[in-house]
């Protein structure tokens, strides 16, 4: 499992020209699964994202749970994070796992940080979507599970 994290000062996923997510001061997670990915994976991945002290401060989305909205997260799948292009000019996809195998554990992401506490908000899997963010720093992490 991968996460690209940007701190960001807003994020915004549309889909088919309707707005499906938004947040404005906290992180946008981009998040990719490979087929032996496990959803304990995903709960340590989401618990490390919670827990980043990546925010202004030195300060990360679990120190503003007393504040719901003040650090919210916005996740979106993305499979692209297991392209390989290290042949040739066409990426291969084949690392990345699929949607049957992904979904369930992009949605297990989303829920340990919920559980945690964290507002989140997210595009949805599998459509086209267009992604906006305004990049805080710029700040961006590449995680891995």
């Amino acid at each position: 499992m991968k996460a690209v994290v940007q701190r960001v000062t807003r994020a915004s996923v549309t889909v088919d020209g309707g707005v499906v997510g938004a947040i404005d001061t906290g992180l946008l997670v981009l998040l990719g699964v490979t087929h032996t990915d496990s959803t304990e994976q995903a709960e340590a991945l989401a618990r490390k994202v919670h827990t980043l002290r990546i925010l202004r401060d030195e300060r990360s989305v679990a120190d503003y749970a007393d504040r719901p909205g003040a650090a919210e997260l916005l996740v979106v799948s993305q499979f692209t994070l297991y392209g390989d292009a290290r042949k040739g000019r066409r990426p291969s996809w084949s690392a990345a796992a699929p949607g049957p195998v992904a979904e369930p554990l992009v949605e297990a992401f989303v829920a340990a940080l919920r559980t945690l506490g964290a507002t989140v908000r997210t595009g949805i899997f599998g459509a086209d979507m267009a992604v906006e963010l305004v990049n805080d720093g710029p700040v961006t992490l590449l995680l891995g599970a």
